[in-house]
């Protein structure tokens, strides 16, 4: 190979590694406070699992995924559950790819409150970005203690019903489905055609 092959070889392989194309995707999260958002968050973008509840204002986090072809970094938006904030949380509405609605499987107010005040809300402020129905704390599902737990099949009538692209189901403790939330919230956005072959990979 002669010297300018060897420089072209180079630059085109430069040339290839600069041509990916990266989408950024701003992704909100929100429900009911205690029903796991922080941790959903947290548990995603540090492997680790907090044990110390601390009511959230608002929070960023960051992450970055391949899915179906395409880097995808995240910019992922924690925000306050609580009625004291209801003026401020709009503020992390604006430019919103997709929300994440999220209520807890041990908690049937967190559930109601999804059709009746979040995606009101969401859908007032963002009338065409897409929502993916998040149910959390699954793991509780095998808790004693939890007289009765919202059924998968709950969740899912709930997705029909506010018109959610998907309906997920993970555990920050386990960390069970925890991968499948973040890869159909940025498929929500991608919105890949059904002859794509869908693969996900954590950066």
């Amino acid at each position: 190979m002669t010297e300018n092959s060897r420089k072209n070889t180079s630059q085109g392989n430069k040339e290839d590694m600069t041509s990916v194309a990266v989408r950024p995707i701003k992704i909100v999260v929100v429900g009911d406070g205690t029903v796991g958002k922080t941790c959903l968050l947290i548990a995603y973008t540090t492997n680790s699992f907090p044990i110390e509840y601390v009511p959230t204002v608002f929070d960023n986090y960051a992450g970055s995924l391949e899915c179906d072809g395409m880097n995808v970094n995240m910019t992922l938006w924690d925000t306050a559950g609580q009625e004291d904030y209801e003026r401020l949380r709009p503020l992390s509405y604006p430019n919103t790819d997709v929300f994440l609605l999220c209520y807890s499987v041990d908690n049937l107010n967190s559930y109601d409150n999804i059709l009746s005040k979040w995606c009101p809300e969401v859908r007032h402020h963002c009338p065409k970005a897409p929502i993916v129905l998040v149910a959390t704390k699954t793991d509780l599902r095998d808790d004693d203690a939890v007289k009765k737990a919202i059924s998968p099949g709950e969740g899912k009538k709930l997705r029909s019903k506010i018109k959610a692209v998907k309906y997920v189901e993970c555990s920050a403790k386990t960390r069970q489905g925890l991968k499948e939330v973040f890869e159909e919230a940025a498929r929500a956005v991608l919105k890949p055609r059904p002859a794509m072959k869908p693969s996900c990979i954590i950066l």
